[in-house]
Order: C-alpha cells, then structure tokens, then sequence
C-alpha cells in the first residue's frame, strides 16, 4: 500500500506543478519534452548499472516501452487540443474516467474480483471524478464537432494504464522496473523532440530557461508516479482494478485539496459531493 500512497503523492505533486505553469507562463510543450527527458534520467543514473541500458532493445517489454512513449505523446498532444476547445475540466473528466478502461481489463481478462461492493465503488468512483472536475454550476458542455478529442482522450489514457498492467504482469521482473519505467519516457523524451523540431523549423520554436525549469520539476514527480504504480501493481494483496480505482479516484481527492490550500480555489456544492463519494468509493473498493 505504501507504493500506492507514493504513486498518489507523486500525481498529485505534478498537479501542483501544471498549476504553476500557468502562473509564470511555461510552455507546456517544451516543458512535458523536458519533463520526459528529466525522468528518463532521475531511473537510469538513481537506479541501473551502466550495463543495464544496454541490455534494453532485448528485454521483453522493449516493444511495448515504444508504444507507451508514442502514446504518451499522442494523448498530451490530444489533451492540449482538449484543452483549447473545451477546457481544463473536461480533459481532467476524460482523463480520470478513463480508469473504467483498465478496471474492466483486469476484472475480464485476468478475472479478476467484481463482486457487489466493488462494483458500487467504481461506479461512485466514476461519479465523483465527474463531480470534482467540472467548476460550472450548469456542468459541462461540449460541442458535438469537438466530442471526439475528450473521446480519444479517455481512450487514449485507459490503454496507456492498459499497457503498463500487462507489461507488467507479463514481461517485467522485479529487479526491471527502474529501466522499464526510464525507457517509456526516454521514448516519449526522443518523440518529443521530433515534434520541438518540426515547431523549430517553422519558426515557432523559442526555448526559454524558465521552460527548462519546469520541465525539470515536472519530470522527478513524474517519473516516480509510473515508478511507484508499477511497483504498486505487483502487489498481490489488492487486484489492479482496486488500485487503479483507488489511485485515479485519490488523486482527484488531493488534487482538489491541495487546490483550496495552496491556490485558493472556490468549490461549488457538486464538488463537495464529489469529494464524499470519492472517500466513500475508496473505502468500498479498498474493502471489497
């Protein structure tokens, strides 16, 4: 349980740290490359050998690293447009809600405990994520020509966690997590850098000291965030249904507080109703 209090800590740090990137003006872009880069690094000098980097196109999750970084780009490409489009709230909706996506993966294919309780905690799960995102009274509304970006978002962030369970559970030892964490964002890391290239050779390209420093911030956090949920995974005390409703539904919860303690933020009754569903899902969950 500790690797999945350090996986939520380490998520709700990087909440933190996209807050402060709209105060001092970062762009997110040459940042989340940055961030890629920073986390690739924070495994491959904290935790291997030298040796262990060589050994990395033979290892058995090696395809499935260059899928993960792919998609990590695609979905924050994804999320951005989202973002533009139909705002914060309903990127962090589709983002969070796409939890279903591995809780089904692990009830039908590793068959994997659904009983009543548990199936009352995701559903309330899913509803108090709704709940403790949206900022408008009247909800959220989302134009019919952009409901197809939130869509591929949600589907986008379900198999990246997908991913990252059957890896794991498949093809990753223990004694491999370290590398398997650092390679999916050197992968994202060198993507990243295809995509700076081609914003350079338009002319849209401008690197600024403060973007490095974000992304440098950003990128301990993160990388510790996939780190402790992959470890967290490999315990074999909770299903990876109940730790992954668990970890989506607790980041929601500190996010949101640490928003009102460190930001100010002002919460509308829905997310108040939000927040006691997420510690009741919670406790259903963990429980069941």
């Amino acid at each position: 349980m500790i690797y999945l209090l350090l996986s939520i800590l380490s998520s709700s740090i990087i909440f933190v740290v996209f807050k402060l990137f709209k105060r001092f003006e970062i762009n997110t872009l040459q940042a989340i490359v940055v961030n890629y880069f920073i986390a690739c690094m924070v495994g491959f000098f904290g935790y291997l050998e030298p040796e262990d980097i060589g050994e990395i196109p033979e290892k058995p999750w090696f395809i499935g690293t260059l899928i993960l970084g792919a998609l990590f780009i695609i979905v924050f490409n994804l999320a951005a447009i989202t973002t533009q489009r139909s705002g914060l709230s309903v990127v962090s909706v589709a983002t969070k809600m796409s939890v279903a996506i591995p809780v089904l993966f692990g009830i039908f294919y590793y068959n994997e405990s659904a009983g009543a309780l548990k199936i009352v905690g995701v559903i309330l799960a899913l509803i108090a994520v709704y709940l403790s995102s949206i900022k408008a009274k009247s909800g959220i509304a989302i134009k019919k020509r952009n409901l197809i970006f939130p869509i591929l978002v949600f589907i986008g962030s379900g198999i990246i966690d997908t991913t990252i369970k059957f890896l794991e559970s498949g093809y990753v030892n223990k004694s491999d997590v370290a590398l398997f964490s650092s390679t999916i964002f050197s992968v994202a890391g060198f993507i990243g850098v295809i995509v700076l290239s081609i914003h350079a050779f338009q002319g849209k390209l401008q690197i600024t000291w403060k973007n490095i420093f974000g992304g440098i911030a950003l990128g301990i956090p993160n990388y510790f965030s996939i780190y402790f949920l992959v470890l967290a995974l490999r315990n074999n005390d909770f299903d990876s249904s109940t730790i992954f409703t668990i970890n989506n539904v607790a980041i929601v919860l500190v996010a949101t507080i640490l928003g009102i303690v460190l930001f100010k933020e002002k919460l509308i009754p829905k997310n108040w109703i939000g927040i006691i569903l997420a510690v009741i899902s919670i406790l259903l969950v963990a429980n069941s």
